[in-house]
């Protein structure tokens, strides 16, 4: 049994990690740490988990947690767990980041877009970019994962495979996003607010969202090269949900576009052994509707003869494959246990 400690286990990434290892048959949550409710109930905080979840919540002593958990996971803001980590943590247990600490490589890049400084940059190169189906071999083992968040892991996983196999420009990739606003967390923001969301969609981040260096330098990977893309998230008047639709410029093969059949190859060679990953019919078009709740992605794609290009599509659960979801199937692969444990279940409907 996997004795796992949460930070931050009362925001809606924590209580949906909660909510997934209550079923889990090989995980048992004995510490939910959270800052604002210290000795209050868990259950009476989030009242799905009423006569389910017993126990009051915890502070956030990491360290005291460490020696007594075989893994933690930290759903808190960008800057905590750097702040806080050390070697003796690290020593006594894993960790699954689910903020941006660990995911960019590059000290300034981070610095640079989060507004802030990092403390532990001692422990970037150790850190393993936790996108399970495509860096499951470099988690296994690890001690600290750093894990996508929902943009990132449907923009990347949406045109990873075409990228990999230099079937477009990514120089011309241009992804459009949208959001529910659990995406925005528990807190209490004016933007946020039912008046203002309600009735309303609307861009934010245009040309400086947070994340668009983390998908630049994972499908960069993919490509052997650096790249530079346009990213604009949306925010929609709905809870739960990230959808994609991305763009862009096909590359000729032997002088020739190549067709849906080589795309659809290049997506069958990724994902065809990939349970989480749906590959849709040609054409058919992905709803956040129908991977509510699961730890599915659901993609697909449509060839623009006209233009000469490609549009991506993918949608998951931003709460689910988006945050918790992963962090869960991040630590079954660490833990050698079936990747699909506490998360092989259908979509809620309706």
């Amino acid at each position: 049994m996997v004795k796992v400690g949460i930070i931050g286990a009362t925001g809606y990434a924590g209580a949906e990690i909660v909510r997934l290892l209550y079923s889990h048959p090989e995980a048992e949550i004995v510490w939910y740490g959270s800052k604002s409710y210290v000795d209050e109930k868990f259950a009476s905080i989030y009242r799905n988990m009423f006569t389910l979840v017993e126990d009051k919540c915890l502070d956030d002593n990491i360290l005291e947690l460490s020696k007594q958990v075989d893994v933690i996971f930290t759903a808190t803001p960008q800057g905590y767990l750097a702040g806080v980590i050390t070697e003796e943590i690290l020593s006594n247990c894993k960790i699954i980041d689910l903020s941006a600490d660990f995911r960019l490589k590059d000290v300034s890049t981070y610095e640079q877009w989060y507004k802030i400084k990092h403390l532990s940059p001692e422990f970037i190169d150790e850190a393993v970019y936790g996108l399970c189906e495509i860096n499951r071999d470099k988690i296994a083992g690890k001690r600290l994962v750093a894990n996508p968040g929902c943009y990132t892991t449907c923009s990347i996983l949406s045109a990873y495979p075409l990228v990999k196999e230099g079937l477009i420009d990514p120089f011309t990739l241009i992804i459009d996003a949208k959001s529910g606003t659990s995406g925005a967390g528990r807190g209490a923001k004016l933007p946020n607010l039912y008046c203002e969301v309600n009735e309303n969609i609307k861009a934010y981040g245009v040309t400086n969202h947070r994340h668009t260096p983390e998908i630049e330098e994972q499908l960069g990977y993919a490509c052997g090269q650096e790249i530079m893309i346009n990213f604009t998230p949306h925010l929609v008047p709905m809870n739960r949900g990230i959808l994609v639709t991305a763009y862009a410029s096909l590359n000729e093969i032997d002088g020739k576009l190549p067709t849906k059949e080589t795309l659809m190859a290049a997506y069958e060679k990724a994902y065809g052994k990939e349970f989480f990953i749906r590959l849709l019919d040609y054409g058919t078009c992905p709803e956040t509707k129908w991977v509510e709740g699961s730890n599915f992605v659901d993609i697909s794609f449509v060839i623009d003869e006209r233009t000469g290009r490609v549009v991506m599509m993918a949608a998951l659960d931003n709460l689910v494959k988006g945050a918790a979801g992963q962090a869960v199937q991040n630590m079954n692969i660490l833990f050698g246990l079936d990747e699909k444990m506490g998360l092989d279940f259908a979509p809620m409907f309706p």
